[in-house]
């Protein structure tokens, strides 16, 4: 798997439009980010940092800059997943989901969901 680039939780967001919606130019990821807290060249400067970072290319088409990622979000939600596991349950997914049923932190559906899929995964397991 290839290393993909740390982001921060607000650069992430910016990600996700980026996602959504590229190739996008500054001022749709702007005006889509309408709503946040940032201002358009707050907003400028975490994409620029994105592209600094690796995490997206750009391209200047007339007086704009288009940005498409070069990170896909699967990927990134993966590695991000598991630097998360890594960094408060060395890595130890058991750990963290049993954390979570300790605290009762899932709901019953939630429990229910993980027995199915583990079910599933025992009668494929079965099933080779």
């Amino acid at each position: 798997m290839e290393q993909v680039p740390q982001i921060s939780q607000a650069e992430y967001e910016v990600m996700k439009i980026i996602w959504k919606y590229a190739p996008i130019a500054t001022s749709q990821v702007v005006e889509r980010l309408s709503d946040s807290k940032w201002s358009p060249k707050t907003i400028q400067t975490m994409l620029l940092r994105l592209v600094k970072k690796g995490a997206l290319a750009n391209e200047k088409q007339g007086r704009s800059f288009v940005y498409t990622p070069l990170v896909g979000a699967e990927e990134y939600r993966l590695q991000a997943s598991h630097r998360f596991l890594d960094r408060l349950y060395d890595g130890a997914l058991g750990s963290m989901v049993l954390n979570f049923i300790e605290q009762d932190q899932l709901s019953e559906e939630e429990i229910q969901s993980l027995k199915d899929l583990l079910d599933g995964m025992d009668k494929g397991e079965k099933d080779d």
